[in-house]
C-alpha cells in the first residue's frame, strides 16, 4: 500500500517533494492525479503526483497531503515522459513544465460554465390547469406574454434557456421571477460546455492532382522505414491538401492526429478547410482561448470521446493523447515554435518529434523553406525527404524585383518608405481590382522618437533600448519587457516640442499609405490589432472576401495564408532582416522573404 507521494509543484524547483497520504485516500490516489499540499508556513499549492511509494524520508518530518482532487489521472504517463525529456534537454525543472503545460484552471478552482433554464411546473402540464392560469394572468399582461412566448417556443412545455426566453418575449428578468415565485415556471441551472457541439456538415476531401498524389504516396512509402519525413514543397503547392489525405488515412485507422501551426492567425483558414472534411472530429487549442475553454478541451481529451484531430500552436504538444498516430508540423522552419519567455524554453517542433516517438507515431515536417538543420537531416538520411516542386494548378512562382532604395532616395524617387516601382505596381493592382500585401517586420508607428533640438530619445528604464511610438494609443512601449509610458508632448530634457519620428513601423506605413491611396481600404495585422481571437478572424475574413484592398503586416502575413486575388507583395526595408544580432539572420531573412513572396 503506498503511504507516500512524490509531487511536482508548479514552481522552479529542482526536485519533487514527498508528502504522506491520508489512509482514506490510499486506494484512490494515482500517479498523474492532482493534490493540494501545504508548503512553508501558510501556502498551499495544487501539485501533481509523480510517484507513489512506501519509503519514508529520514531527513525531515513529512507533512500530509491536504486534499486529493482527482479520482483519475489528469496527466498521462506519455505526457510525463515528454516533460522529463524537455526538462533534461532544455535544462529546466518539471515544475516549470507543469506550470506551462497544464491550464491554469486545473491548477486552481475551475468553474464549469452553467446556463439558467426555464421549464413549466409539472402541475401546469395539465391542459385545464394551464388554461385557468393563463386566464388568471389577464391583469398581468407581461407575465401572460412571457408564458405565451414560452409555450410557443417550446411547443407546449420543454425546457428553454432563460436568456432566450426573455429576449424573445421582450420582458425584464423580474417578470420571469414573478412567474417562478408563483410556481408556474421553474428555473434551474445546467452545466453547458464551452466547446462547439453543433453538427457540422462534411463533404468529401478534394482529389489530389498528379504531383500531390505522387507526394502522398512517397510520404507513405517513407514512413515505412523513417519516423520523420520532410515535405519540401514550394509556396502554394497544395501541401495542405496532402495533409488532409494523410489525416483522413490516420483517422480511418483509429488514430489521433496532432496538426501544428506556428501562428494563431493561420488557424482560421486551415480549420475551415478541415471542418469541411472532418466536421466536429477536430478541436482547436491555442492561447487566444480562455483558460476555461482550454480546461474543457483537456478534459475532453481525457474522456471517452476525445477529438480525433487537434489543430494547435506550440502549447498543443502538452495535451493528453491516448492513440496518437500522426504529427504534422506545418511551416516547420518557423521561429514561433520556440518558446522564449518564460521557462521552459523549448522548441515545439523538436518536442513534437519526441512526443510522436513515445507513441510510435510518424511525424511530417512541411515547409517551402526548411530550416538548415532539418534539411541536413533529410539529405543525410536521418529523415525521409519528399519534394513537391510544382505550384497547384501550375501557377507561376512570383517575379521578384529587387529595388535599391538608397539609390532612389538620392534621386528623390521615394514616396516616404515606398519606392516608385512599388507605388506603380500597387496603383496598377488597385486599378485591376487586385489585392496587395505589404510586409514590414516592425510594429508600432516609429521605432525611434528623437528631439531635434537636443537629441534626447526615450529609453526603457529596464532594458535600456529605445521605446517604440504607438501613435494611435498615444504611448511609448518597450517591445522586450512591455514597459509603457505616455508619449511626451514636450522634451523632458530641453522642454521644446520639436520631435521627429525616425524609422517606420506598420502603423506609420498604414498612415502614409492612406495619403497615397485615399480611396483604398487598408487593414493592419500585427500584435497590436490582433489581441483577441475575433480580431484575427475579422481581418482575415475581410481580406479574403475582398472587403480590404491592402493588408499591411508583420511576420503574421508571411505564414501560409492563402488568398486568391493577391497580385503584389511588397517587402519594405528587406536589408533590416539581414542585420538582426542572430547567427541565423540570413537564413531567416531568406525564409521570410520566400514565404511572404509566395502569397502572390
Amino acid at each position: 500500500m503506498p503511504q507516500f507521494a512524490d509531487v511536482i509543484l508548479p514552481l522552479p524547483l529542482a526536485s519533487t517533494f514527498t508528502y504522506s497520504i491520508a489512509p482514506e485516500d490510499r486506494e484512490r490516489i494515482a500517479v498523474g492525479s492532482r493534490v493540494t499540499v501545504p508548503l512553508g508556513k501558510s501556502k498551499h499549492y495544487t501539485a501533481l503526483v509523480a510517484r507513489l511509494h512506501d519509503e519514508e524520508p529520514t531527513e525531515y518530518s513529512v507533512r500530509e497531503i491536504s486534499e486529493l482532487l482527482d479520482d483519475t489521472p489528469i496527466v498521462l504517463p506519455t505526457q510525463t515522459k515528454l516533460w522529463e525529456w524537455i526538462a533534461r534537454y532544455y535544462l529546466c525543472s518539471m515544475g516549470e513544465i507543469f506550470k506551462a503545460a497544464v491550464p491554469q484552471g486545473l491548477k486552481g478552482e475551475f468553474k464549469p460554465k452553467t446556463e439558467q433554464r426555464i421549464r413549466l411546473a409539472s402541475y401546469y402540464k395539465n391542459p385545464t390547469a394551464l388554461n385557468l392560469i393563463q386566464q388568471s394572468l389577464s391583469r398581468a399582461p407581461r407575465q401572460k406574454r412571457l408564458l405565451a412566448t414560452y409555450l410557443q417556443l417550446t411547443k407546449g412545455g420543454s425546457e428553454i434557456a432563460r436568456h432566450t426566453l426573455l429576449e424573445r418575449a421582450e420582458v425584464a428578468p423580474n417578470i420571469c421571477k414573478e412567474l417562478v415565485d408563483k410556481g408556474i415556471l421553474e428555473c434551474y441551472e445546467v452545466e453547458v460546455g464551452r466547446l462547439r457541439n453543433d453538427v457540422a456538415p462534411v463533404v468529401p476531401e478534394n482529389s489530389l492532382n498528379e504531383a500531390q498524389q505522387r507526394a502522398f504516396e512517397q510520404i507513405n512509402e517513407s514512413f515505412t522505414n523513417k519516423n520523420v519525413t520532410l515535405l519540401h514543397g514550394v509556396t502554394s503547392a497544395g501541401k495542405t491538401e496532402v495533409y488532409i489525405h494523410l489525416i483522413k488515412q490516420a483517422v480511418e485507422r483509429g488514430e489521433q492526429v496532432l496538426y501544428m501551426l506556428p501562428e494563431i492567425a493561420l488557424t482560421k483558414q486551415i480549420v475551415e478547410r478541415l471542418r469541411k472534411v472532418f466536421g466536429n472530429r477536430i478541436g482547436l487549442y491555442h492561447s487566444k482561448f480562455s483558460d476555461a475553454e482550454r480546461v474543457e478541451i483537456w478534459k475532453k481529451q481525457l474522456g471517452d470521446e476525445p477529438y480525433d484531430i487537434i489543430l494547435g500552436v506550440r502549447s498543443s504538444i502538452f495535451l493528453p493523447f491516448k492513440r496518437l498516430g500522426l504529427v504534422i508540423v506545418d511551416e516547420e522552419h518557423e521561429n514561433s515554435y520556440k518558446q522564449q519567455e518564460p521557462a521552459p524554453r523549448y522548441n515545439a517542433r523538436n518536442a513534437a518529434i519526441v512526443l510522436a516517438s513515445l507513441f510510435g507515431a510518424k511525424t511530417l515536417l512541411g515547409t517551402a523553406t526548411p530550416a538548415i538543420d532539418t534539411y541536413y537531416n533529410a539529405t543525410t538520411g536521418k529523415y525521409g525527404l519528399v519534394s513537391l516542386t510544382r505550384r497547384y494548378r501550375s501557377l507561376q512562382l512570383p517575379h521578384i524585383e529587387v529595388v535599391d532604395i538608397q539609390d532612389l532616395a538620392r534621386r528623390k524617387r521615394m514616396t516616404g518608405p515606398f519606392s516608385d516601382p512599388l507605388v506603380e505596381a500597387m496603383s496598377e493592382a488597385l486599378k485591376e481590382k487586385k489585392q496587395i500585401i505589404l510586409f514590414q517586420n516592425r510594429r508600432g508607428y516609429s521605432p525611434l522618437l528623437e528631439c531635434r533640438t537636443c537629441g534626447w530619445t526615450p529609453r526603457c528604464k529596464h532594458c535600456d533600448v529605445s521605446l517604440t511610438l504607438h501613435k494611435s494609443a498615444g504611448k511609448l512601449s518597450c517591445h522586450y519587457c512591455g514597459y509603457t509610458i505616455p508619449a511626451p508632448k514636450i522634451c523632458p530634457n530641453c522642454e521644446e516640442n520639436n520631435f521627429v519620428n525616425l524609422g517606420y513601423g506598420t502603423e506609420k506605413i498604414e498612415d502614409d499609405l492612406q495619403k497615397i491611396f485615399p480611396d483604398a481600404r487598408i487593414a493592419r495585422m500585427d500584435l497590436d490589432t490582433t489581441r483577441t481571437r475575433t480580431a484575427y478572424e475579422n481581418i482575415i475574413n475581410d481580406f479574403q472576401s475582398g472587403a480590404t484592398d491592402i493588408l499591411i503586416g508583420t511576420q503574421m502575413v508571411s505564414k501560409g495564408l492563402d488568398f486568391d486575388n493577391v497580385s503584389v507583395v511588397g517587402i519594405l526595408n528587406a536589408d533590416t532582416l539581414l542585420n538582426y544580432p542572430d547567427f541565423r539572420a540570413s537564413e531567416r531573412a531568406f525564409q521570410i522573404m520566400a514565404q511572404v513572396a509566395g502569397r502572390a
